[in-house]
């Protein structure tokens, strides 16, 4: 028997509107948090696999990781990688809880390596050594919700899926 009585109760609408879940309306907060995520992890990835948005593309990332931080390769490329190709997968809801994991995983290295050092805040002003871990928070928990949760209805992994006892 749990501790928290989940089973439905009788009660006014207003009690049911204020108080209750929609379970018909998660997976259209799945396919939001999908999208959320994916576009705001892949202009990082494509600035370090490709470039992109004043990146250093892929030779360059990787001298960093393991030039400057003493990475192995492997692992500075499993970085990449997992910035790049993970929003893509979470993005078209395929293969998304490996994609949302790998974005976790990513987040919280960045964190222990990098950003905890900088404080909590995001460096607005400029005043601070770096990023802070306010963004970093943000994605993991979501990361970690789409692995939990899965894609839901909207996505290719729902098409591909056997279903669950």
């Amino acid at each position: 028997m749990s501790i928290i009585d989940t089973r439905p109760r009788e009660g006014t609408a207003l009690q049911k509107n204020l108080f209750g879940t929609r379970r018909d309306a998660l997976d259209g907060v799945l396919l939001a948090l999908r999208f959320a995520l994916a576009l705001v992890v892949f202009p990082h990835g494509a600035q370090k696999l490709f470039g992109w948005f004043g990146g250093y593309g892929f030779a360059g990332t990787l001298g960093f990781f393991t030039g400057t931080m003493h990475l192995p390769a492997f692992l500075g490329v499993l970085a990449i990688l997992a910035e790049a190709i993970g929003p893509i997968l979470v993005f078209i809801g395929v293969f998304t809880r490996l994609g949302a994991l790998a974005i976790a995983v990513n987040m919280i290295v960045a964190v222990a390596t990098v950003h905890l050092a900088n404080g909590f805040f995001m460096n607005w002003t400029g005043q601070q050594k770096g990023e802070g871990i306010e963004y970093f928070i943000y994605a993991i928990v979501v990361a970690l919700t789409l692995v939990i949760a899965g894609p839901g209805r909207y996505s290719v992994d729902a098409r591909l899926a056997v279903p669950r006892d």
